[in-house]
């Protein structure tokens, strides 16, 4: 896969010399993560794969277990590895394995994005990408994967205005703030699939879309509006939120101010885990502050 030179900035490559050693750490570990998910009765893994070398496999009808051998095989042969590190994405590994299958969210569509996939068999793991043309190049070899294109309404350097703005505006006070049709708050994601309002997310994943320059849309309405379908939440239990690169002023900002610190359980790296309750089981009520 190619892109422009702005979003290859995002990913790295691993050199020739460690490529043997990449590729037999992920067979191993992609074993690993499939037996993980495997209930004690299951059948041996060896028994799995000799069933399914014995049916043939048509395109579009692809088991939970053929999407995780074939991402075994993706990473094991591709020179290029996922933007995160072992430790961070082991923090979001260790909530889909007590949560899987759920509904996972994920800003961003990546060199990660069939990994992700194929942790959460049986649930419903759905992308949002802002370059529609990625979203072309990615689905062409991944298929199976379930992504859609968006447009985001805000840019990076509009940062510290967005959070003033949100300050004022009564449609972004948590006790109001919605998203679909928000036109007034700036930070609500508006336009977006009806799927993206109309499911209640066990796990966000935020990693996009892109924040180191200028005009990049930053991820201040991704972190926004986040908080707002946390605190929405109509199932029970918490929201899984977890947030990359907060190493870099805006995400770090935006996270104090709308994911709020007391929520924070669990950080390595770039990467920082939320807990995120929803506003009917959460103790105090703010009507103008989220934290």
């Amino acid at each position: 896969m190619s892109r422009d030179d702005n979003v290859m900035n995002r990913y790295y490559f691993a050199d020739g010399r460690k490529l043997s050693l990449v590729a037999i750490a992920g067979l191993i570990a992609g074993v690993i993560l499939i037996l993980s998910f495997r209930k004690p009765g299951d059948y041996s893994l060896l028994c799995s794969l000799a069933k399914f070398r014995a049916q043939p496999i048509h395109e579009g009808e692809f088991s939970d277990m053929e999407t995780q051998l074939q991402a075994i095989v993706h990473y094991a042969t591709s020179k290029i590895v996922p933007q995160q590190n072992y430790g961070e994405i082991s923090i979001t590994f260790d909530v889909l394995k007590k949560r899987a299958p759920c509904n996972f969210l994920v800003f961003g569509l990546g060199y990660d994005s069939l990994m992700w996939n194929s942790l959460n068999p049986h649930g419903k793991t759905t992308f949002i990408e802002e370059d529609p043309k990625w979203v072309e190049i990615v689905l062409k070899t991944a298929p199976d994967l379930h992504a859609y294109p968006v447009k985001y309404r805000t840019e990076l350097k509009e940062a510290d205005d967005l959070l003033s703005h949100y300050r004022s505006e009564p449609n972004c006070f948590p006790s109001k703030a919605y998203l679909r049709g928000n036109d007034q708050c700036r930070l609500a994601l508006t336009g977006f699939p009806d799927e993206f309002y109309d499911t209640d997310w066990d796990l966000i994943m935020i990693d996009a879309p892109r924040g180191y320059f200028p005009e990049a849309p930053g991820r201040m309405a991704a972190i926004f509006s986040a908080a707002v379908m946390a605190r929405n939440r109509k199932g029970s239990g918490v929201t899984h939120v977890f947030l990359h690169d907060i190493d870099r002023r805006v995400e770090k900002l935006f996270a104090n101010e709308f994911l709020c610190k007391k929520y924070l359980v669990k950080g390595f790296g770039r990467l920082w885990h939320f807990e995120i309750p929803s506003a009917l089981n959460m103790t105090t009520h703010d009507g103008s502050g989220f934290c």
